[in-house]
């Protein structure tokens, strides 16, 4: 049954990645569709890129364990802060002015929001960097379950999962992509849903699962009774901190804010604000909900003296998922696979293009032709999925840290120097170039600090988790007071800039893009 379920999830895939080859001729057409994706697409786009094998298994695994039925918040600030107020504040404004820029990539908006090709070349290496570590957690979240469900090689599923997402991914670029992600995404909704049902009916249902969740007791954590199946959980303080980072930091993650510059018209955009919160709310809040739950699985999970079950946080998910019968567990896996290789290819072409367009176009060969450099955007996608394999390969044989923690670093490095600079840019004409390079400098440097010498820091800053979400913060703080001490941006370039907003249909196109 799971060879079987595999096997057709997919052929799906490869069909549909050929079958949108004919538009992915163009830089354009590769990169953002044509700037023509409807509300569907884009809002499923924007829902599978978020969430992945590091929700499912990492973060729903740890947090639930950590805080208990209160881990919800995550999922419900996902979707309110990551999704519903994402696609308000920045929607329109990102497709407006990176349309009137020409810009397909965050660096390339960088550079020509500033006119500086050394704040695209910078943005572009943060980019390919830091969106290593990232995969590398995807990767080490499937490894748990398809350990649990087939007697396959981990090395072998990960060459599997990577070959055919490279074929999908080059054959028809991002409207194979997005047209795959609404699959991913109804795979995952109901998917989702089955097993959150399943789990809690073999602990005799909700209400007797949070009963027994409420008589679960860990003095290492805290002494007050029923405090895993309280509103606010164990530690409040540290909860608010995931918040933040799985939250507010989709605002500045390249991978996530291109697909506004891809939508279609206004009516995609009011539909993909509605549709991708009710996404985020049933996979986010679902995903952190069952793994509020976690703790009734103890006795399955050998928890040492630390309080850590044995294999990690990482395992929690899979032991409760262990005992569904065979059709659940087979959904499960496709779930999972489809949550990771929607991020995956999201991942790999946004490194891709911002390598080969901002980087080798933007610094070696700038009268490269349309079709070279798709061409070499290609070849990229290969080169990034190939290493992203081998590390998590490597990952996975010497077991280095757990999922969470690498997305920390990932997600803080990338959303703590792109986040604030570039929501300031959308809407504020003082931003400055210094203050742009401030941001950069501020959120990547403490991520280098926090994952190279850890122990020098604070110790609220020493998990990637916290330093990330001040990372975030920071840089709101860092690029007005920047800007206001440094070198004012020209008048005449800003306000020229800025028009893009003030074009009247009958109100003015920052309140509706039009057709």
């Amino acid at each position: 049954m799971k060879i079987a379920l595999l096997a057709a999830y997919f052929g799906v895939l490869l069909w549909i990645g050929f079958r949108c080859r004919r538009g992915a001729g163009s830089v354009d057409g590769f990169v953002l569709g044509g700037r023509s994706v409807g509300a569907w697409l884009t809002a499923f786009a924007y829902g599978t890129s978020y969430f992945s094998a590091v929700v499912f298994v990492g973060y729903a695994g740890q947090f639930g364990w950590r805080y208990g039925i209160s881990a919800t918040w995550a999922g419900i600030g996902n979707a309110l802060i990551g999704s519903l107020l994402a696609w308000v504040v920045l929607g329109r404004r990102t497709r407006l002015l990176t349309q009137h820029l020409d810009s397909s990539t965050m660096p390339e908006f960088f550079g020509r929001r500033f006119d500086s090709k050394a704040l695209k070349l910078v943005a572009s290496a943060i980019i390919f960097v830091f969106l290593v570590p990232y995969t590398a957690s995807l990767y080490n979240g499937l490894s748990r379950l398809f350990g649990m469900a087939f007697s396959m090689d981990y090395s072998v599923c990960i060459v599997l999962m990577s070959v055919l997402t490279a074929v999908y991914v080059i054959a028809g670029g991002y409207l194979a992509t997005a047209v795959n992600d609404f699959i991913q995404g109804l795979i995952m909704l109901v998917g989702l849903v089955a097993v959150i049902a399943a789990v809690l009916a073999s602990k005799g249902g909700f209400i007797a699962a949070l009963d027994g969740l409420a008589r679960v007791s860990d003095p290492a954590v805290a002494t007050a009774p029923g405090i895993f199946a309280s509103f606010f959980g164990p530690d409040p303080l540290n909860l608010l901190f995931v918040v933040i980072l799985t939250s507010l930091g989709t605002w500045g993650l390249p991978q996530m804010v291109q697909k506004f510059y891809a939508i279609k018209n206004e009516d995609a955009i009011r539909k993909g604000t509605v549709i991708s919160t009710l996404f985020a709310f049933v996979v986010a809040g679902g995903c952190y909900f069952l793994g509020g739950f976690g703790r009734l699985f103890g006795d399955m999970l050998n928890v040492g003296p630390n309080g850590i079950p044995q294999g990690g946080f990482d395992a929690i998910i899979p032991a409760m998922l262990s005992n569904l019968g065979p059709g659940l567990i087979a959904l499960t896996v496709v779930l999972v696979l489809s949550a990771s290789m929607s991020t995956l290819s999201s991942l790999v072409i946004t490194s891709s293009s911002t390598l080969t367009s901002d980087f080798i176009k933007g610094t070696f060969a700038p009268r490269m032709t349309q079709k070279r450099e798709v061409f070499i955007i290609r070849v990229f996608v290969v080169v990034f999925i190939a290493i992203s394999a081998v590390l998590a390969i490597m990952q996975h044989k010497s077991s280095v840290t757990f999922i969470a923690q690498l997305m920390g670093i990932s997600w803080g490095a990338l959303a703590g120097s792109f986040l604030a600079p570039f929501l300031y840019s959308l809407y504020w004409k003082g931003t400055t170039k210094a203050a742009c390079w401030a941001s950069f400098a501020f959120g990547s440097g403490l991520m280098v600090v926090n994952m190279l010498w850890r122990p020098m820091l604070p110790e609220i800053l020493r998990s990637p988790i916290n330093s990330g979400s001040i990372a975030m913060l920071a840089g709101f703080v860092i690029v007005p007071l920047v800007s206001l001490v440094s070198k004012a941006p020209d008048r005449r370039f800003t306000d020229a800039l800025f028009a893009c907003y003030e074009r009247t249909r009958q109100v003015t196109a920052k309140n509706d893009l039009g057709e």
